[in-house]
């Protein structure tokens, strides 16, 4: 196959939103659970999800083309390895985060310019409050959003258990955590660890089911916060996992100050993160730093503006542990 010129590649980059607003679409008509019995014709399909046949059959055949979903026979559609994640219900599922990535993030990216220019987050302008009490406002929305981060980051955590050793800790503190993902996979795998969930309270409330259906609730204490005004003490780690990418400078310092609060002498803090690396190779990172600027309003860093930003909050950075992924763990403790 001719290798594509430089125009064609960038024709190829131009056009990347059709794609991903295609898989949008299939996403919210739920096509891929409609196919897990098997083919189905696009009558069929379009009864079930109440679309215009004709027009499905045109985004379905347009997905194929690029291996999302296949059509065998005439007007029928199969599932694909890469149209399966789409399911609801499957382990590592990627519906949530096409829903999410086609709405709130399509709309807030076609407001690129107003970020650029100014340095403010567009998702503030297209949608007139900031992220996350946007989401607070529409538990809905909110439940996408959770689903979503599983989608991205779920994985990170089996990768994080595997390159740091959380044996012999007592308790483990949860910043920020979310749903409860990542904290009931640590306590999981290490029967003698004690948890702590601290996020918001409306958050706290969203986890309360996923906890207990893990069957974690008698090691798991639920705490809900601001790190803004406080974390809990207690723990003998503070894991934060895309916390501090979320927010600003001054916001950071304000979490970090707060995490040395609450921490002993002895007391280590971990944060997850994409740690931008030099030079001009490519890195998810890199594109996840212009998601932060135009959605929250954070920024992804390089090691040593984290060795910075950990100084000016009262900490020494220690360690800066790669992991199978793009995220490393930043290891710090009180100066």
């Amino acid at each position: 196959m001719t290798k594509a010129s430089p125009p064609q590649q960038l024709d190829q980059m131009i056009s990347g939103y059709w794609i991903s607003q295609a898989i949008y679409a299939a996403a919210k008509f739920n096509i891929a659970d409609h196919l897990i019995d098997g083919p189905k014709s696009i009558g069929q399909l379009a009864e079930a999800t109440s679309t215009n046949a004709d027009a499905l059959y045109r985004l379905l055949r347009a997905l194929a083309s690029v291996g999302i979903f296949a059509e065998g026979e005439p007007r029928h559609f199969a599932l694909t390895p890469l149209a399966e994640p789409l399911q609801s219900d499957v382990p590592g599922s990627k519906r949530a985060l096409a829903l999410m990535a086609g709405d709130e993030q399509f709309r807030t990216w076609a407001e690129i310019e107003y970020s650029i220019q100014t340095g403010k987050t567009a998702f503030d302008k297209a949608f007139g409050k900031p992220i996350f009490e946007y989401l607070s406002e529409n538990p809905d929305k909110a439940r996408i959003f959770d689903a979503a981060m599983v989608g991205i980051h779920g994985r990170e955590s089996d990768i994080v258990l595997s390159a740091y050793d959380f044996s012999g800790v007592g308790v483990l503190a949860d910043i920020g955590g979310g749903n409860g993902s990542q904290i009931s996979q640590v306590l999981n795998r290490n029967s003698d660890l004690k948890g702590i969930l601290f996020d918001l309270p409306h958050v706290i409330e969203r986890a309360k089911n996923s906890i207990e259906s893990a069957g974690l609730l008698d090691r798991c204490e639920l705490v809900g916060g601001s790190f803004f005004e406080s974390v809990p003490e207690g723990a003998d780690i503070y894991l934060m996992r895309h916390i501090i990418h979320d927010w600003d400078d001054e916001k950071s310092l304000t979490i970090l100050r707060n995490c040395r609060q609450a921490m002993s002498a002895n007391t280590k803090l971990l944060i997850v993160e994409s740690v931008i690396p030099p030079g001009n190779d490519p890195f998810g990172g890199k594109f996840l730093d212009l998601v932060m600027l135009l959605i929250p309003g954070g920024k992804e860093r390089t090691a040593e503006e984290y060795r910075a930003l950990l100084d000016q909050a009262g900490f020494e950075l220690t360690q800066v542990i790669p992991t199978t992924s793009e995220v490393s763990i930043i290891e710090a403790v009180k100066r």
